[in-house]
């Protein structure tokens, strides 16, 4: 095959992520041509304008779509700064969805699929995957996608979690070989408040124990997310302090572990556990209440976004709000 060399102008942020996922363009771009090629040999003169293989054209119910078209929207959304996980279960609900349908994208046979996704999964798994298969639709021109439906979340009272059940879990975790690190995150979550994820991706460096706080950072480059996209801290007591000293002293022991909280690994753990990892947030905001402490400092030490006051008034720098956190006063004890 005789090749010639052809110029192109990409955008800078994507030939930095490519470099990252060692993905080399030259063969990537002519894969990706070649399926285009063949994708165009299945499609009237019609559709011989490049801007169709991603938009419908205007008036019709119904349009065929090809890899290529995925694999930009997921890229969009990479570099948009979800996470590698939240990335991989976008795309897994999408290809699903895709292949069930041929890849034919029609209001009948997207209805008939949405119809399967409610008998088959509960009303929040539903509209977790109809949520993103509806996104999808919208950023490729699916107008008929603007009217599809989807249902709010349940209504439901929160899990009650005390100082009890965290003393039961703590108790389920001795004599577990990793029973110092399942303590160290049992005590991190409920006296931080931080989720589950923002615990999975920590690292040594992220903590300050002389303040006894945690820097949560939104970095994708390098693996950490937040649910809101930006960084805050979070402080711990010193019962959580000790404990976590103890453990990173002995983390190199750990033959098997490839980071200090990894997910799956914590995951498996508290699998038959009386609480879930994600039930120590729950725990340190109703403990925060219980003691009466102010409901603003709560939010800036959990990262909540979307209220006014704290984008626009409410400035706490780590001296105030280590302070607070001291007064309030949240202990496990036992």
């Amino acid at each position: 095959m005789v090749k010639h060399k052809l110029t192109l102008s990409i955008d800078k942020e994507i030939i930095t992520q490519a470099k990252k996922q060692q993905i080399n363009l030259s063969s990537f771009l002519e894969i990706r041509l070649i399926d285009y090629l063949n994708y165009k040999e299945k499609c009237s003169r019609r559709d011989s304008n490049p801007c169709s293989w991603f938009e419908r054209p205007k008036g019709e119910s119904s349009m065929s779509l090809a890899q290529p078209v995925l694999d930009t929207y997921l890229l969009k959304r990479k570099l948009g700064g979800i996470s590698d996980d939240w990335l991989a279960h976008i795309e897994y609900v999408l290809e699903n969805y895709l292949e069930s349908i041929d890849w034919q994208v029609d209001e009948s046979k997207t209805l008939h699929y949405f119809g399967q996704l409610k008998d088959n999964y509960s009303t929040c798994s539903y509209r977790k995957r109809a949520y993103q298969i509806r996104k999808f639709l919208q950023a490729n021109n699916i107008i008929w996608a603007d009217q599809i439906q989807i249902p709010p979340e349940p209504v439901g009272l929160p899990k009650r979690i005390t100082l009890a059940d965290i003393h039961k879990t703590l108790n389920y975790f001795k004599g577990n070989i990793y029973d110092l690190q399942l303590k160290a995150v049992t005590l991190l979550g409920a006296t931080s408040g931080m989720r589950a994820e923002e615990i999975y991706q920590l690292d040594y460096g992220d903590f300050d124990f002389d303040k006894s706080i945690v820097r949560i950072d939104h970095d994708p480059d390098n693996g950490k997310t937040t649910k809101t996209s930006s960084g805050r801290i979070a402080i711990f007591n010193s019962e959580a302090k000790q404990v976590l000293v103890d453990y990173f002293d002995h983390f190199e022991s750990y033959d098997l572990l490839q980071a200090p909280f990894g997910k799956f690994h914590i995951q498996r753990q508290f699998r038959d556990a009386p609480i879930r990892v994600k039930d120590l947030r729950k725990f340190f905001s109703q403990e925060w209440d219980r003691k009466g402490g102010p409901t603003s400092i709560k939010k800036l030490l959990m990262g909540h976004s979307g209220d006014v006051d704290l984008c626009h008034y409410n400035a706490q720098n780590e001296d105030d709000l280590k302070l607070i956190y001291d007064k309030v006063g949240i202990k496990i004890g036992g």
